[in-house]
């Protein structure tokens, strides 16, 4: 509860008769616009009370909002798929028609979301969703599709997850989907891989752009050869990453937690 009531302000936790000296962040809750301003506002208050957050909240925000990550990836000079945000249906037509002309399939993506919900191909043929359709929202978020190459001669989506902790490559996974989409939630499946020298630099690169004590990189590899980054995961899941590691990764980040105290 914020505590407005006496002359200083006070962020109360229920069975914390102090505040903690950090809180690691595992989850922003959805729900109404106003109720994740105020999830996300208790969390900068308790910061500004002196309170350790992990990952900080402005990290969280920069990240858990695909337009902004896009938007610094692309000012850091670190490598990501053409994307396009507008909330003008002729300009979403521009750009589809231009799109169309070059030969590139789009993705539409919610600008929060994870986990793949709501990310889908969107054909030059197919009908514009509504703005305030769900995973829309007034807000067009559209991302070139970058085809991934060839696994021994066969099509096999996938991309990487990279984690990324301090600075530092820690642990990185290819992930196989069984459809377009490569993520765990939808089907996808993991085996450990060794990141090489490109996704290093790339994921330490996107992670400095974003400003992140620790974060998960989705790297992507063209056909082409060329290395692009997809997305930085402020609060990455470790279940897949964990199962194809052999160290512990949760002790890894309440190590690196405690150690930033």
């Amino acid at each position: 509860m914020i505590d407005l009531s006496e002359d200083n302000p006070k962020i109360r936790i229920p069975y914390y008769a102090n505040l903690p000296p950090a809180v690691f962040v595992r989850g922003v809750s959805g729900g109404t616009l106003q109720q994740v301003i105020t999830r996300l506002n208790v969390l900068h208050m308790l910061s500004m009370q002196g309170v350790k957050i992990y990952n900080d909240v402005k990290a969280i925000e920069r990240t858990v909002d695909k337009a902004m990550t896009s938007f610094l990836l692309r000012a850091h000079g670190v490598s990501t798929p053409a994307t396009w945000i507008t909330e003008s249906r002729a300009q979403v037509e521009t750009i589809r028609q231009m799109a169309h002309e070059k030969n590139q399939q789009l993705v539409i993506k919610p600008l929060f979301g994870s986990q793949g919900l709501g990310v889908r191909k969107l054909p030059a043929s197919e009908a514009l969703p509504v703005p305030m359709q769900q995973f829309v929202d007034g807000v067009y978020y559209f991302q070139q599709l970058i085809e991934a190459p060839m696994i021994a001669g066969q099509v096999a989506p996938h991309d990487y997850r990279v984690f990324v902790m301090s600075g530092k490559v820690v642990a990185a996974m290819r992930r196989m989907g069984s459809t377009w989409l490569n993520n765990l939630a939808a089907g996808g499946r993991c085996e450990a891989v060794d990141a090489n020298e490109v996704m290093v630099k790339l994921a330490l690169d996107a992670a400095s752009a974003v400003d992140i004590d620790y974060c998960g990189v989705d790297i992507i590899q063209a056909a082409s050869g060329a290395y692009y980054v997809l997305e930085v995961n402020s609060i990455p899941a470790w279940k897949g990453l964990q199962s194809v590691t052999e160290f512990n990764v949760a002790q890894l980040l309440v190590d690196d937690f405690l150690g930033k105290l």
